[in-house]
Protein backbone atom coordinates (compact mmCIF):
# COMPACT_ATOMS: atom_id res chain seq x y z
CA UNK A 1 0.00 0.00 0.00
CA UNK A 2 1.16 3.68 -0.93
CA UNK A 3 2.26 6.02 1.85
CA UNK A 4 -0.19 8.62 2.24
CA UNK A 5 2.05 11.43 1.02
CA UNK A 6 2.82 9.00 -2.16
CA UNK A 7 -0.90 9.83 -3.05
CA UNK A 8 -0.95 13.35 -2.83
CA UNK A 9 -0.56 15.11 -5.77
CA UNK A 10 0.99 18.74 -5.40
CA UNK A 11 2.08 22.00 -7.28
CA UNK A 12 6.16 22.24 -7.46
CA UNK A 13 5.69 25.09 -4.97
CA UNK A 14 4.58 23.22 -2.19
CA UNK A 15 6.49 21.76 0.28
CA UNK A 16 6.11 17.83 1.71
CA UNK A 17 4.64 19.41 5.07
CA UNK A 18 1.39 21.28 3.47
CA UNK A 19 0.42 18.00 1.90
CA UNK A 20 1.53 14.75 3.72
CA UNK A 21 -0.60 14.73 6.96
CA UNK A 22 1.18 15.25 10.29
CA UNK A 23 0.30 11.87 11.83
CA UNK A 24 2.69 10.70 8.78
CA UNK A 25 5.60 13.15 9.44
CA UNK A 26 5.45 12.81 13.25
CA UNK A 27 5.39 8.97 12.88
CA UNK A 28 8.32 9.50 10.67
CA UNK A 29 10.19 11.66 12.79
CA UNK A 30 9.31 9.44 16.01
CA UNK A 31 10.29 6.17 14.39
CA UNK A 32 13.62 7.50 12.27
CA UNK A 33 15.22 9.95 14.46
CA UNK A 34 16.92 8.13 16.83
CA UNK A 35 18.68 5.72 13.95
CA UNK A 36 18.92 8.49 12.02
CA UNK A 37 21.02 10.24 14.76
CA UNK A 38 22.91 7.60 15.86
CA UNK A 39 24.01 6.64 11.67
CA UNK A 40 25.31 10.26 11.50
CA UNK A 41 26.62 10.15 15.18
CA UNK A 42 29.19 7.18 13.64
CA UNK A 43 30.00 8.93 10.70
CA UNK A 44 30.83 12.31 12.57
CA UNK A 45 32.29 11.66 16.01
CA UNK A 46 30.33 14.24 17.27
CA UNK A 47 27.01 13.58 19.09
CA UNK A 48 25.96 17.45 19.04
CA UNK A 49 26.80 17.86 15.17
CA UNK A 50 24.63 14.73 14.52
CA UNK A 51 22.21 16.10 16.32
CA UNK A 52 22.38 18.95 14.10
CA UNK A 53 22.77 17.41 11.08
CA UNK A 54 19.56 15.13 11.65
CA UNK A 55 17.54 18.10 12.29
CA UNK A 56 18.57 19.22 8.94
CA UNK A 57 18.05 16.22 7.26
CA UNK A 58 14.36 16.51 8.15
CA UNK A 59 13.93 20.25 7.45
CA UNK A 60 15.68 19.56 4.10
CA UNK A 61 12.85 16.71 3.55
CA UNK A 62 10.26 19.10 4.55
CA UNK A 63 11.16 21.57 2.30
CA UNK A 64 11.14 19.35 -0.90
CA UNK A 65 9.20 20.51 -3.88
CA UNK A 66 7.92 16.95 -4.86
CA UNK A 67 6.41 14.62 -3.29
CA UNK A 68 8.36 12.59 -0.74
CA UNK A 69 8.71 8.73 -1.60
CA UNK A 70 8.06 7.11 2.00
CA UNK A 71 8.24 3.67 0.85
CA UNK A 72 11.33 3.58 2.09
CA UNK A 73 12.27 6.36 4.69
CA UNK A 74 15.52 5.70 5.92
CA UNK A 75 16.80 4.75 2.43
CA UNK A 76 15.55 8.64 1.86
CA UNK A 77 16.58 10.13 5.27
CA UNK A 78 20.40 8.35 5.03
CA UNK A 79 20.74 10.01 1.27
CA UNK A 80 19.17 13.60 2.47
CA UNK A 81 21.71 13.03 4.87
CA UNK A 82 24.55 11.96 2.87
CA UNK A 83 24.22 15.18 0.97
CA UNK A 84 24.80 17.05 4.37
CA UNK A 85 27.62 15.20 5.06
CA UNK A 86 29.18 15.93 2.16
CA UNK A 87 28.40 19.69 2.71
CA UNK A 88 29.67 19.76 6.21
CA UNK A 89 33.22 18.40 4.99
CA UNK A 90 33.17 20.55 2.31
CA UNK A 91 32.44 23.43 4.61
CA UNK A 92 35.05 21.83 6.83
CA UNK A 93 37.80 22.01 3.98
CA UNK A 94 37.19 25.48 3.19
CA UNK A 95 37.31 26.86 6.93
CA UNK A 96 40.58 24.97 7.50
CA UNK A 97 42.35 26.39 4.63
CA UNK A 98 41.20 29.81 5.33
CA UNK A 99 42.22 29.41 8.98
CA UNK A 100 45.61 28.01 7.50
CA UNK A 101 45.92 31.36 5.90
CA UNK A 102 45.45 33.18 8.26
CA UNK A 103 47.39 31.57 11.49
CA UNK A 104 50.50 33.00 10.30
CA UNK A 105 49.05 37.11 10.70
CA UNK A 106 50.16 38.81 13.48
CA UNK A 107 47.56 39.34 16.22
CA UNK A 108 46.61 43.00 15.78
CA UNK A 109 45.99 42.04 11.69
CA UNK A 110 43.33 38.76 12.56
CA UNK A 111 40.31 39.44 11.59
CA UNK A 112 37.91 39.78 14.00
CA UNK A 113 35.06 36.80 14.66
CA UNK A 114 32.66 38.69 12.25
CA UNK A 115 34.67 39.51 9.30
CA UNK A 116 36.02 36.16 9.89
CA UNK A 117 32.26 35.24 9.52
CA UNK A 118 31.55 36.66 6.28
CA UNK A 119 35.01 35.82 4.60
CA UNK A 120 34.06 31.98 5.70
CA UNK A 121 30.62 32.46 3.92
CA UNK A 122 32.17 34.24 1.01
CA UNK A 123 34.19 31.37 0.54
CA UNK A 124 31.58 29.10 0.83
CA UNK A 125 29.85 30.65 -2.30
CA UNK A 126 32.87 30.70 -4.26
CA UNK A 127 33.38 26.85 -3.11
CA UNK A 128 29.64 25.83 -4.31
CA UNK A 129 30.39 28.01 -7.49
CA UNK A 130 33.53 26.47 -9.01
CA UNK A 131 32.13 23.73 -7.98
CA UNK A 132 28.80 23.25 -9.59
CA UNK A 133 30.61 24.81 -13.06
CA UNK A 134 31.66 22.20 -15.91
CA UNK A 135 35.18 20.46 -15.48
CA UNK A 136 36.77 22.80 -18.39
CA UNK A 137 35.25 26.25 -17.19
CA UNK A 138 36.55 26.06 -13.98
CA UNK A 139 39.95 24.77 -15.49
CA UNK A 140 40.01 27.36 -17.78
CA UNK A 141 38.28 30.38 -15.12
CA UNK A 142 40.85 29.78 -12.53
CA UNK A 143 43.98 30.04 -15.11
CA UNK A 144 42.92 33.37 -16.12
CA UNK A 145 41.76 34.46 -12.49
CA UNK A 146 44.66 32.85 -10.43
CA UNK A 147 47.42 32.09 -12.70
CA UNK A 148 47.10 35.45 -14.44
CA UNK A 149 46.68 33.59 -18.04
CA UNK A 150 45.86 35.36 -21.00
CA UNK A 151 42.99 33.94 -22.99
CA UNK A 152 45.75 33.10 -25.77
CA UNK A 153 48.07 31.41 -23.35
CA UNK A 154 44.74 29.62 -22.20
CA UNK A 155 44.52 28.39 -25.59
CA UNK A 156 47.76 27.16 -26.42
CA UNK A 157 48.20 25.38 -22.68
CA UNK A 158 44.94 23.73 -23.31
CA UNK A 159 44.79 23.26 -27.14
CA UNK A 160 41.86 24.48 -27.08
CA UNK A 161 40.63 27.92 -29.71
CA UNK A 162 40.64 31.34 -28.37
CA UNK A 163 36.99 31.67 -28.92
CA UNK A 164 36.28 28.27 -26.79
CA UNK A 165 38.32 30.06 -23.88
CA UNK A 166 36.12 32.86 -24.79
CA UNK A 167 33.23 31.35 -24.03
CA UNK A 168 33.98 29.51 -21.16
CA UNK A 169 35.08 32.19 -19.39
CA UNK A 170 31.51 34.35 -20.36
CA UNK A 171 30.09 31.17 -18.51
CA UNK A 172 32.42 31.81 -15.33
CA UNK A 173 31.51 35.19 -15.12
CA UNK A 174 27.72 34.62 -15.48
CA UNK A 175 28.19 32.01 -12.53
CA UNK A 176 30.11 34.40 -10.49
CA UNK A 177 27.31 37.03 -11.51
CA UNK A 178 24.71 34.65 -10.41
CA UNK A 179 26.24 33.59 -7.43
CA UNK A 180 26.41 37.51 -6.09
Amino acid sequence: MASPCNQIHRSPSLSTAATCPPDVLSDLYTGHHGWLQGWLRRKLGCHERAADLAQDTFLRLLGQPGPADLSEPRALLAHIAKGLLIDHWRRQAVERAYLESVAHLPEAECPSPETRYLILEALYSIERMLREMPDKTREIFLLSQLDGMTYPQIATRLGVSLITVKRHMKAGFVACMTAL
